[in-house]
């Protein structure tokens, strides 16, 4: 009988981590473009550091983090709250490595926004935070989805950070990259094959889906 568990489990985590890194990248990337250069070139480097150091660093920071035996994993055990072994780790190490995707894509794409628009709003009486969601979202949609979707596809496909915090326990830790890694390691290489080819598939659908919105944009502008 097939385990389907994999898969609901790799869709819930990166379901959940796409949330995270949309909100928090486009906090982060609003915030980031007001900034002075040498400050915002700073904290470029720490807020895109995730992309560039390899998975297992990130999954061993954060095991040094929330680790069962340090300070902040016992205050969160204590309060009901575990991250190593438990599915809820995977999204935070899913959505850490994400980050730095969503955040560059959204801070490039607030770059390119015509200001002339947030200060035409300004001078009509409307508020920041409309001209926010109302003006400038809209304007910049197009980087926005194009960083959510890639936020999406790495989190789904994390492997590294996601087997160091949360290891590969069936039915409860389990995702789609640990379950091939198993399956290969244990010769199996018929059963790794189908979860590959099932990523694949998921993965394209969510491409295709994409491309298949921006064309229906583009005719809505023509």
């Amino acid at each position: 009988m097939f385990d389907w568990y994999p898969l609901y489990n790799s869709i819930r985590i990166a379901l959940f981590a796409t949330v995270i890194v949309f909100f928090t990248g486009i906090f982060c990337a609003c915030y980031v473009v007001r900034l002075p250069r040498w400050l915002k070139g700073l904290l470029d480097v720490v807020l895109t550091l995730p992309l560039v150091l390899p998975p297992t660093v990130v999954g061993y920071f954060l095991l040094l983090l929330l680790g069962n035996r340090r300070p902040l994993g016992l205050f969160l055990a204590r309060c009901g709250v575990k991250f190593v072994m438990n599915w809820p780790g995977g999204v935070l190490a899913a959505a850490v490595v994400a980050f730095p995707l969503m955040y560059r894509t959204a801070r490039g794409a607030f770059e390119s926004f015509d200001e002339t628009l947030a200060w035409s709003g300004r001078t009509l009486g409307l508020s920041d935070l409309y001209i926010f969601w109302r003006i400038q979202m809209p304007a910049c949609r197009q980087g926005i989805l194009a960083g959510t979707v890639l936020a999406f596809a790495r989190a789904l496909g994390e492997y590294g950070a996601t087997s160091m915090l949360i290891g590969y326990t069936p039915g409860r830790t389990a995702t789609i990259s640990t379950t091939v890694y198993q399956l290969w390691r244990t010769n199996d290489e018929a059963g790794a094959f189908r979860w590959v080819l099932l990523n694949l598939l998921i993965s394209a659908a969510v491409l295709t889906a994409v491309n298949l919105l921006e064309r229906r944009e583009r005719r809505g502008r023509a």
